[in-house]
């Protein structure tokens, strides 16, 4: 079985009422390889994004404004890691990494979370489109992995208690699977991003969060093994598990040469000139998808 004939590059939404929560469950493959391969990142920093861009894929397909955005961003003070962005537009990932290469090359092979960042912080971005609300929370970078900084924030930030799971793996021939799993209790009757306040120990979701805390890792990274399958797995005995829309999920960088040198066009001549090279070119690095584009001043 190969990578084209089953699910790939997806997201697949599913809600359980009688227990009032409600999941995403993903998997990434060749958009995964897309963005990693943009950067050529050393294998710390790739395993990193890899990890943040699957996070970004399991929250922000829970957005149910198909126009709005979701953006996750890390700061840190002298960590490894100098800045961590990545976000979700319409089934569309991007993401970078900025780092620093002579801290990386004192770190463990495998750094901990506190050893790439040292006392940093996670910040999500709701971004709106249809109500132009926005909505941010700002968390330490706690636990273990960015996984457990994500659940972290749901918590702290929003009192929804969450339980996130994310696996990885590369096969021999440098290709990557990465799946996830994401559950949130809600308030009874309540199904959207819309809330005032829910327990945090209700004893419905201590049994969806004792179920899902089952899910393997490898299980997740399993490219042979349908999404709805791992549904199943996890909540056969439930009487009312509802499979919800899917979404697909590919690269998507909003960088084209008409948008920038629409960007440029609001600065001055005089300003423009400035920028430009002896050849009167401007040109211009997009971080996220590693692209110079040559724009005249």
């Amino acid at each position: 079985m190969t990578l084209q004939t089953i699910e790939i590059d997806q997201a697949l939404g599913f809600a359980i009422p009688s227990r009032s929560a409600r999941g995403r469950i993903v998997r990434l493959g060749p958009t995964l390889d897309t963005v990693l391969a943009a950067h050529a990142y050393p294998p710390a920093i790739e395993a990193l994004l890899a990890e943040a861009l699957t996070l970004v894929a399991l929250v922000g397909s829970t957005l149910k404004d198909a126009a709005g955005q979701l953006t996750m961003q890390t700061r840190t003070e002298n960590g490894v890691v100098q800045l961590l962005v990545c976000d979700y537009r319409g089934g569309e990932l991007r993401g970078y990494i900025q780092y620093d290469a002579d801290k990386l090359a004192l770190a463990p092979e495998k750094p901990a979370l506190f050893a790439l960042f040292g006392q940093g912080y996670l910040a999500i971005t709701f971004d709106l489109e249809t109500t132009r609300e926005r909505y941010q929370g700002i968390v330490p970078l706690d636990g273990e992995t960015l996984a457990q900084a994500v659940e972290s924030y749901f918590v702290q930030s929003e009192q929804i208690p969450t339980l996130v799971r994310i696996g990885i793996r590369r096969d021999y021939d440098g290709r990557h699977v990465a799946g996830g799993l994401f559950l949130q209790h809600l308030p009874e009757g309540e199904d959207g991003r819309e809330r005032l306040h829910t327990r945090l120990d209700h004893p419905e979701w201590d049994h969806v969060q004792a179920l899902g805390s089952t899910m393997g890792v490898d299980e997740l990274a399993d490219a042979a093994l349908p999404l709805e399958t791992l549904v199943w797995r996890l909540f056969n005995e439930e009487e009312d598990v509802r499979v919800l829309a899917r979404t697909v999920l590919a690269r998507g960088c909003r960088c084209t040469p008409d948008h920038i040198a629409s960007v440029l066009g609001k600065f001055s001549a005089e300003e423009r000139q400035s920028m430009a090279g002896d050849d009167g070119i401007i040109e211009v690095d997009c971080a996220f998808c590693a692209t110079k584009f040559p724009i005249p001043a």
